[in-house]
């Protein structure tokens, strides 16, 4: 009688665990585990929560887990991260995106605690500089039309590669494509979404790691995906790590310089910056194109150009107009500032102002965004159960350091794919958002891509959304609210042009 009374105590009790309690104290099968760093990653942690949202409370489960990826050998030779968020009552044709960030070597966090997860970091107030990170309930989750997949690619925040004689497999477009393809298929066989319609969403780099990822899941997995969303996407490396002298790249660029100079002077409007765009790609492509004017024709070119950007005429005519490379120092006329290139009408105090090039750490990248890491490990460990003794890395230069280009960043692009994804699926969209003063993807080269691609295949399939801000325009609460509608209206087919 007492053994008996003693099991109902246990059993009551062990029901009464948190989930996440439970879930760690499994750990995976001794046969799976690997050795070494990956030991340190606990098993899965499921948590439930409800999402407040004007059209009622969701409530949703979230795990905290990794997924094992294998080489031919069967042998565990990476681990990767995740976190996913999944609606409770979900209908079986609930969305379910994956997402992830660029770098390469940048984990998800940003989209994370930046945009679509169901807690956000703002940079405002206490926390402008981001020594004061404090999370806060998301109005806008994108967990309302869509659950969530977010992933760390190898070598990123928690997930790690084996050991160092395994990273070639994983550290390259290829590679890196493929890995993060078998991590889809593994997740949706696990998780019964393999009939869920899938999106794709990723940012920087992870644009064109979008692309190489739905063509991989297409060739190597027999997976269809309904629709990538690319933010502030790298899609062509050709336009990017261009010379500084090539005139189309300039020319694209031209706007993102102009939209800043507005910004900064405080008279910021679209039909300003559409005019820049407009003579951008007629006189200044032309006459960059051509021999250096001369004379009155010098005059104007030049006054004009230092007019748009507030780069010093002098400086403009020394650069013969090609104004990539100067941008950064003194932007505006404002002496001992320097202009980021993720959104150059940030500005911040030069830390040489003795130099004539930009040097030193960035504002926005080394600078506030870099609380994203440690808020989202707090975040995982409080409120989501996960706890492991190992850092979570938000950025990894030793990744972008190994990076195989295939071939080099200069030649690799995604276009081709997405030309590909646009004829073969005839349900397949797209989505590119930028923010206008974001100089170092240009939201111009978008824009060309998309121009230039056959109108039968981008016509009411594939648009381009242009907001206030930089790379992460998204940190501003009321772009990420115009942003969030618009992908609402993209996920569920009523996007207006």
């Amino acid at each position: 009688m007492r053994l008996h009374l003693l099991l109902v105590v246990l059993v009551a009790a062990f029901a009464a665990m948190p989930v996440q309690l439970r879930a760690q104290a499994t750990p995976p099968a001794a046969e799976s585990r690997a050795s070494g760093l990956l030991d340190l990653l606990p098993a899965d942690a499921v948590t439930r929560h409800v999402l407040k949202r004007p059209a009622g409370d969701l409530p949703y489960t979230a795990t905290a887990g990794t997924i094992d990826l294998r080489g031919q050998d069967g042998k565990i030779n990476a681990r990767l991260f995740y976190t996913a968020y999944v609606a409770d009552d979900r209908g079986p044709d609930r969305p379910v995106t994956f997402a992830f960030n660029g770098g390469p070597g940048a984990a998800s966090a940003y989209l994370h605690l930046g945009l679509v997860g169901p807690r956000i970091l703002e940079f405002q107030g206490a926390n402008r500089d981001g020594t004061r990170p404090a999370l806060s309930d998301n109005p806008h989750s994108w967990l309302d039309f869509t659950d969530l997949v977010l992933i760390d690619p190898p070598g990123t925040g928690w997930s790690r590669v084996a050991d160092k004689g395994s990273e070639s497999a994983f550290y390259g477009v290829r590679s890196d494509a493929e890995s993060i393809a078998k991590f889809i298929t593994l997740y949706a066989q696990k998780n019964g979404r393999v009939a869920s319609p899938k999106y794709l969403l990723g940012e920087s780099y992870g644009g064109l790691r979008a692309a190489k990822v739905a063509s991989a899941l297409k060739d190597s997995q027999g997976i269809l995906v309904s629709g990538i969303v690319m933010v502030s996407p790298l899609i062509e490396g050709s336009f990017v790590f261009r010379s500084s002298d090539d005139p189309l790249g300039a020319a694209l660029q031209l706007p993102s310089l102009a939209a800043a100079e507005l910004e900064r002077k405080g008279s910021f409007t679209e039909e300003q910056v559409a005019s820049v765009e407009r003579w951008a790609m007629r006189d200044y492509l032309v006459s960059q194109a051509g021999p250096a004017p001369t004379g009155e024709e010098a005059e104007r070119l030049y006054g004009r150009i230092a007019e748009m950007t507030g780069i010093a005429r002098e400086d403009v005519a020394r650069a013969r107009g090609f104004v990539g490379d100067l941008y950064r120092k003194n932007p505006g006329g404002a002496a001992g500032k320097v202009a980021s290139p993720y959104d150059a009408a940030f500005l911040s105090d030069d830390p040489y102002p003795e130099t004539r090039a930009g040097r030193g750490d960035d504002a926005i990248l080394d600078g506030f965004t870099r609380a994203y890491g440690a808020a989202f490990a707090a975040y995982a460990r409080d409120k989501l159960g996960y706890v492991t003794e190992m850092t979570y890395r938000l950025l990894d230069t030793d990744v972008n350091r190994q990076w195989d280009w295939d071939g080099s960043r200069s030649t690799t692009g995604a276009t081709d794919e997405l030309r590909t994804l646009l004829s073969v699926v005839p349900s397949f969209r797209l989505l590119v958002a930028h923010g206008y003063s974001d100089a170092l993807t240009p939201y111009g080269v978008s824009r060309y891509i998309i121009e230039h691609m056959p109108p039968s295949l981008v016509d009411g399939r594939a648009d381009l959304k242009v907001y206030r801000g930089g790379h992460m325009f998204y940190t501003d609460a009321e772009e990420r609210q115009r942003f969030t509608a618009d992908v609402r209206a993209f996920y569920t087919g009523d996007a207006k042009d």
